[in-house]
């Protein structure tokens, strides 16, 4: 099984002065995350996140050089590594797929050219530095579909050709890469019926993995993730991997973690009328008693399809100056908002770094 952690923002949380404990004993976190049964690391790749006057988006600012480092700390460790191409300089997800600054002006069959070019000369860069990940997502949290607004949904045939470069530019490098495909949602079976029907309609490339993200607050119960990861199972005949998945400890603010005024901060994703209906309370032994639930019904999909899952951030420790993002990239993305950190209440380490109990519930569970 899988047992994997997305840790993107690691090197900003450690460059703010975020350390890691185990039992009150600083260690290095991917040793921790090792001694606790994780054997993969999530990644995710934006083409150029800072702005023409060099200012950064923050987020810890996952480029290439980022990346490398991280694929390589993580590969020392003998981790695999899924490389998340986000085919943007920024977040990524079914609110925003805001093309590349690099790309703007492109048509339709500039940008399918350009998606090959960037994930082959990637991969490429990465096994020339001996940091070849393991497994490929083409695109995240496609949803709503990607570059837009060509690739915007409806238009599923112009998502099934850009996600088919990406696929192509993999196999050109390596033919053993596993692929992914991402939505999100996991919740919500009209949408993975809809989207994949739509994709395999329009002649979309061939992948291994169908990627979900649940998160309990936004994506319903789950016995709805149930009911949808073993439809598609048996829909598609392919294995599924929750890509991103997480479950808060507590509810406590972090304000004085992140020293910034209300008027500057977002808060948390977790806002209270959120979390009333979970199907666990929002404690450390309900992290730990949803990741067990949350395991086990991923292992009971039909014929193995289950493959595991990875845990989105579970080190975005809330620290000064690592915020989801920097004043340039909301110019970015086109939203005004505030910074800080929204996600410092659903990591698998308490506000100051100590391992949580959930995290002996991943170990353990076979």
């Amino acid at each position: 099984m899988i047992k994997g952690m997305d840790i993107s923002s690691l090197l900003e949380v450690e460059q703010c002065g975020g350390r890691f404990y185990d039992k009150g004993e600083e260690k290095d976190l991917m040793e921790i995350l090792k001694s606790y049964g994780t054997n993969y690391i999530r990644l995710r790749l934006w083409n150029d996140p800072y702005a023409e006057d060099g200012r950064p988006y923050g987020a810890g600012c996952s480029d290439f050089s980022a990346t490398l480092k991280l694929a390589r700390r993580a590969l020392a460790h003998g981790f695999g590594v899924l490389l998340d191409f986000h085919y943007s300089d920024f977040w990524a997800d079914p609110g925003k797929q805001t093309i590349p600054k690099a790309w703007r002006g492109f048509h339709e069959e500039e940008l399918r050219q350009a998606v090959y070019d960037f994930t082959k000369k990637t991969l490429e860069d990465l096994r020339a530095a001996d940091a070849m990940p393991t497994m490929i997502a083409v695109g995240n949290e496609l949803s709503n579909g990607l570059l837009w607004p060509y690739g915007k949904v409806p238009h599923y045939e112009a998502i099934a050709k850009f996600v088919s470069a990406g696929i192509r530019a993999v196999r050109s490098v390596d033919q053993t890469l596993p692929v992914m495909v991402h939505l999100d949602n996991g919740g919500n079976n009209e949408l993975y019926r809809s989207w994949f029907d739509n994709y395999f309609e329009n002649k979309g490339e061939d992948f291994e993995y169908i990627g979900l993200s649940y998160y309990p607050f936004w994506h319903g119960n789950l016995a709805a993730l149930e009911a949808n990861m073993h439809d598609i199972a048996q829909r598609y005949q392919k294995d599924f991997i929750v890509a991103e998945v997480s479950m808060g400890f507590t509810m406590e603010d972090y304000k004085q973690y992140e020293q910034l005024s209300d008027e500057e901060r977002k808060g948390y994703a977790t806002k209270p009328e959120l979390v009333s209906g979970l199907d666990y309370p929002m404690t450390k032994e309900g992290q730990a008693d949803f990741m067990q639930d949350f395991m086990s019904r991923i292992q009971k999909a039909p014929k193995n399809r289950g493959k595991g899952f990875f845990y989105w951030e579970p080190a975005w420790l809330p620290r000064p100056g690592s915020e989801w993002a920097t004043e340039a990239a909301r110019e970015y993305i086109g939203e005004p908002g505030k910074g800080g950190n929204e996600w410092a209440n659903q990591a698998l380490f308490d506000y100051d770094g100590h391992a949580l109990p959930a995290l002996a519930v991943i170990r353990d569970f076979s």
